[in-house]
């Protein structure tokens, strides 16, 4: 099957790696890719977001099979698109992807059917917001309710923080039209889970549960990322506490959707947090997760082409869907001042033996694999435990080398102290 992958991160070189396992893949196209992908895929100069474009891509190549990853697109209705033009494709429709693309959708919808999550407020006139904050407990959670690039969440400690949060959304436009609208929730406390799942609109199959690491800093301090590395499975994700969220959210989730007219098909990520009252949703996203799909893929033992064509035709409880009895630990080695201000084009060697996922770098004219990103690389081993592991990505790590190259030194500490 000739195969079309939208996106040109991390995410999708995994997909990609992924994908190429699978004895019905034939030629593999990537929309835009990056340089590091070009080793696995044959990459398209059209961007993401220029759904028209890719579709007519798709059409032209006689594309058997599209997967969609990334947020932008799928909101804007990629998916649709390339089903109207007779192409199947892997991702939620425009009407399903809002469950991301909005906030305040989100949470409007969770309130209504039930399913636990912390308690909001949703604001479009800053005034009414900021007298919000000089009265509501704080510490307290601001979100742009549109899409930010995993940066739009501002968690305030103080009621001074929460102020400016409001006014960096809403009057300095930090994340453009996304902070029009807010939503404010409490602030709630336990360990982060994720869980990202297949699913056909009926059937949900949960992958592996990850720990994601969103600070900049060791500690968990500094900015907010992307995500800067990732373990799995998570060792809060008990078995008990696995079929809670089956039963509370999961599928609770689908149904909702279902009702609502706006049947999600594909991967639907959930962000929980596991809370003194029980797991409780933080965010959804309607796609795989970046970077805790470097960390699932590799333990996938199942077709990942065949899940996703079984989701294509709602077969998914035909599909086999089984991951090692593994662990895995993703490092991020990113641009040092991430994510503010960093300089790119330096030269990027590595071992071409080892699970590298390249996110953020380009060719140069004579071939060299130049930094052209903030987050650059993610670095995922496989081990019995999780230990284990977390050594071998460190010590792969240490093979990788270009200029200004920064990561966290403490990805799965926090996992190893509650395995202990």
């Amino acid at each position: 099957m000739k195969i079309l992958v939208v996106g040109g991160g991390g995410r999708e070189h995994a997909i990609i790696k992924a994908l190429k396992k699978s004895p019905m893949c034939g030629e593999i196209f990537c929309a835009p890719g990056n340089g590091g992908i070009a080793a696995d895929a044959t990459c398209v100069n059209i961007g993401a977001k220029d759904i028209e474009a890719i579709r007519d891509f798709a059409v032209k190549e006689s594309i058997d099979f599209c997967v969609v990853a990334p947020d932008d697109p799928l909101v804007m209705g990629a998916v649709d698109l390339l089903k109207e033009a007779g192409i199947k494709t892997f991702g939620p429709d425009k009407k399903a992807a809002i469950i991301e693309g909005s906030k305040a959708f989100s949470k409007d919808l969770m309130k209504k059917y039930g399913i636990p999550t912390a308690a909001y407020e949703t604001f479009t006139d800053m005034e009414e917001a900021l007298k919000y904050v000089e009265t509501c407990d704080i510490p307290i959670v601001v979100k742009a309710d549109g899409l930010a690039l995993g940066k739009g969440v501002l968690i305030c400690e103080t009621r001074e923080d929460a102020l400016k949060a409001v006014r960096t959304m809403m009057e300095d436009k930090a994340f453009g039209a996304s902070g029009d609208k807010i939503v404010i929730e409490e602030f709630l406390t336990g360990p982060e889970v994720s869980v990202l799942s297949f699913t056909d609109g009926k059937t949900v199959v949960p992958m592996v549960s990850s720990m994601d690491h969103k600070r900049a800093h060791d500690g968990d301090k500094g900015l907010n990322t992307g995500g800067m590395g990732t373990v799995a499975p998570n060792p809060y994700y008990t078995k008990e506490v696995a079929e809670e969220c089956m039963k509370s959210i999961f599928l609770p989730t689908i149904d909702a959707m279902n009702k609502e007219g706006r049947t999600f098909t594909g991967c639907l990520y959930f962000g929980l947090m596991i809370t003194p009252k029980g797991p409780k949703v933080i965010e959804y996203n309607c796609r795989f997760g970046d970077p805790e799909t470097q960390v699932v893929l590799p333990l996938l033992e199942s077709d990942l082409l065949d899940i996703m064509l079984k989701i294509y035709d709602g077969k998914l409880d035909e599909a086999e869907v089984k991951f090692a009895d593994k662990h895995a630990c993703c490092v991020v080695v990113a641009s040092d001042g991430y994510p503010e201000k960093y300089e790119k084009g330096f030269e990027i060697t590595m071992p071409a033996d080892k699970n590298i996922y390249v996110a953020g770098a380009k060719l140069s004219e004579d071939g060299k694999l130049l930094t052209n990103g903030g987050r650059v690389l993610g670095v995922t081993e496989t081990g019995d435990n999780l230990k284990e592991a977390i050594e071998k990505a460190y010590e792969t790590v240490k093979t990788v080398n270009f200029a200004n190259a920064y990561y966290r030194k403490d990805i799965g500490k926090r996992a190893l102290e509650a395995v202990k």
